[in-house]
């Protein structure tokens, strides 16, 4: 299989590690190694001290499965894989997909979860808000379903819009894709980053057969450096076809790092919460920003999640504006070119505590900008 160059991450790539400022990282700060060892039990201490660097269960240890189902309904540690999510990613859609296949997947999105698919020969639809609120309409979904459609994507939390569905709106989402026996994804790397008065939703696999569920260590944990991830879903034989591909790739899990993802999984609250009150003491800092500069910029807050998708109106394209921004000014920001997605939009991420000293180098560099 040839794939096409992960845009996005070579972006990265490029400018995260050399740029003096990061105003669109989706992640939040990292937690120490210290301050991940201080929150844990005697008995999570224990297991840390007595830990071994030898070859780990493919499929995840076995005490960190036990703590993951305790996130979820009527599933047992024989539901849950854990691996890397890009790779979790990668190998899900390589077992379930074939060229004849038509994928439904949100849009703008994430490109791991269409490149694959894309370089498989799959036929894609995209399914789009409505970009005057970032509202995902389930009608609009409904039109673009096939007779050969064999998985819907979604991402709620949504990267990088902050959009978020309604219970109501993702149950109409379920029986959508179970009226039409489809299998449906969802990227639940954001889950629990809930930033407004919303409830919470209720992962995939806990409302459908064919649901899919994905959550990690780095969005809501504030854990990137882990690379812990995990699919749970009811389909044990697509889960089987899930873990016997891994054993081409990882074929199991760093040891160190399972232990540290069940301290987190097991203290969520001491890492999910201080990350919740960063985000929105962001989004106001960052909401008052753009009030002082509404005609080149326009910000629809996000209702989940740690990240917003900014309208520019300027003269360059975003994909322009981002570069000539990192140069003059070391800012880095992701342009919408890098989600496939047309218009002049930037991402901008709060999960990062220096954002207010961002916004000072930021607002100097505006305020030399001419308006179209």
């Amino acid at each position: 299989m040839r794939i096409n160059d992960f845009k996005l991450e070579r972006y990265f790539a490029k400018h995260e590690f050399t740029a003096k400022y990061l105003l669109s990282s989706s992640d939040c700060d990292g937690f120490s190694l210290r301050n991940l060892l201080d929150i844990a039990s005697n008995k999570e201490i224990d297991l840390w001290n007595k830990l071994t660097l030898g070859y780990t269960e493919s499929e995840g240890n076995t005490l960190l499965r036990e703590a993951i189902i305790n996130y979820y309904e009527n599933v047992s540690i024989k539901n849950v894989l854990v691996a890397s999510p890009g790779e979790l990613n990668f190998i899900l859609f390589n077992v379930l997909l074939e060229p004849k296949d038509h994928v439904i997947s949100i849009s703008p999105a994430y490109q791991s979860l269409t490149e694959v698919a894309n370089s498989i020969g799959c036929e894609i639809s995209y399914w789009k808000p409505l970009p005057e609120n970032w509202h995902f309409d389930i009608d609009d979904l409904k039109k673009l379903i096939k007779k050969n459609t064999k998985l819907i994507i979604i991402n709620f939390p949504h990267n990088p819009t902050g959009s978020y569905l309604k219970y109501s709106n993702l149950k109409e989402i379920v029986d959508l894709a179970r009226r039409n026996n489809i299998y449906l994804f969802s990227d639940e790397m954001y889950r629990k980053l809930i930033i407004c008065e919303m409830e919470e939703l209720p992962p995939v696999s806990d409302l459908y057969e064919k649901g899919i569920s994905l959550w990690g260590t780095s969005k809501s944990f504030g854990l990137a450096g882990l690379r812990t991830g995990w699919i749970v879903t009811r389909d044990l034989e697509l889960l089987n076809n899930i873990l016997s591909f891994k054993d081409y790739l990882s074929i199991c899990n760093s040891a160190p790092s399972e232990i540290l993802t069940l301290i987190a999984l097991n203290n969520i609250d001491k890492l999910l919460l201080p990350n919740i009150n960063k985000i929105k003491k962001n989004i106001k800092l960052f909401g008052e920003f753009v009030n002082r500069h509404t005609g080149l910029l326009n910000f629809i807050p996000p209702k989940a999640g740690s990240t917003a998708f900014i309208k520019l109106n300027i003269r360059d394209s975003s994909l322009d504006f981002s570069n000539k921004l990192i140069e003059k000014t070391g800012i880095m920001t992701v342009p919408a070119e890098m989600f496939n997605f047309d218009g002049k939009y930037i991402r901008v991420g709060f999960g990062r505590k220096n954002i207010k000293d961002i916004l000072i180098v930021l607002e100097n560099y505006l305020s030399n900008i001419e308006q179209p």
